[in-house]
């Protein structure tokens, strides 16, 4: 007889089309795309008004049409490397005996053909709304966008993927943490004012933990298939402490915002919801007992995110 708990019970899986193409775009994932973004926007509309950054000339037009562009390019970056991640992990086995929600290419789902056009198209989408918005503010963002989606397929595709080397943290605090907060700051008012950097720092390592809770939970999985991400390479216990790290150090930069705009410290408020995971987390909970840390890890993403752009407003 078992002594210990059994695993929780798998949902069914999709049969339709729709189901199966919504599991791949993996939707807890999400906040990493949105959060960026509402921040950065609510950075520009503060610029807008000349409440923020009022020494550096007449305050411009908040661009709404070009911050809903960013949004877009956001989202469409982060289905598109969710799909090419299911589609890399699939094909080289890794997903193969894994914990969390099932993924297509390893579940049978869709073929890694299917999966692989299917990021392409979400990258593509990228694309095209990229170009519309570097042809309304500057060409620089061409290259910004490209390498935003080298670095999707690249985490775990290629020769060489950087999410074996324990560098997906690195590349995630850049991408949905700095440039897709500045970035959305920048298209929207043409402006990146200091606080930006600040406030991105913060979504950023909000990110970030959500990675960290990602690969925590596969830790034994992505050791017996040569995995290597950085929750592997430190070790589960190290692995631990640096999730509570990256989800209090994302707390203090949110409120370090209020050097700039007080009710930024609204973002505090957002503290109780970090307890649990956190508790979890350092409980020693592996495998299936860390299923909802993502989940609740993606509740305190949102809801700090929210949080801190309504204090920036306010």
């Amino acid at each position: 007889m078992s002594t210990g708990s059994a695993p929780p019970a798998r949902r069914p899986l999709p049969s339709g089309a729709v189901g199966r193409y919504l599991l791949g775009a993996r939707p807890r994932t999400l906040p990493a795309a949105v959060v960026p973004v509402v921040v950065g926007g609510a950075l520009a509309y503060v610029v807008s008004r000349g409440w923020l950054d009022a020494g550096t000339g007449p305050a411009p037009a908040m661009g709404w049409g070009r911050a809903l562009g960013a949004l877009v390019v956001a989202l469409a970056v982060q289905i598109g490397t969710n799909y090419a991640n299911d589609y890399a992990d699939g094909v080289r086995g890794t997903d193969d005996r894994r914990v969390g929600p099932p993924r297509m290419v390893a579940s049978g789902l869709a073929s890694p053909a299917a999966v692989r056009r299917a990021a392409l198209a979400s990258f593509a989408v990228a694309g095209v709304a990229g170009t519309v918005l570097a042809a309304l503010t500057t060409w620089w963002l061409v290259p910004v966008g490209a390498a935003c989606m080298a670095a999707g397929w690249l985490y775990t595709g290629g020769p060489r993927p950087y999410g074996y080397l324990g560098l997906g943290e690195l590349f995630v605090f850049v991408f949905f943490g700095l440039v897709a907060t500045a970035g959305t700051t920048y298209v929207a008012v043409g402006r990146i004012p200091g606080a930006t950097w600040v406030a991105a720092t913060a979504v950023g390592l909000l990110a970030t933990a959500l990675l960290e809770a990602n690969n925590l939970r596969d830790v034994a999985g992505d050791t017996r298939s040569g995995k290597r991400t950085l929750a592997v390479r430190l070790g589960a216990g190290r692995a631990r402490w640096l999730y509570g790290a990256s989800v209090g150090a994302a707390l203090v930069a949110g409120a370090l915002v209020a050097m700039w705009r007080p009710w930024a410290l609204l973002v505090l408020a957002a503290a109780p919801l970090a307890v649990a995971p956190v508790r979890l987390v350092w409980s020693g909970a592996e495998g299936p007992g860390l299923l909802p840390v993502l989940a609740a890890t993606g509740r305190l993403q949102l809801v700090a995110g929210a949080l801190l752009a309504v204090g920036i407003v306010l």
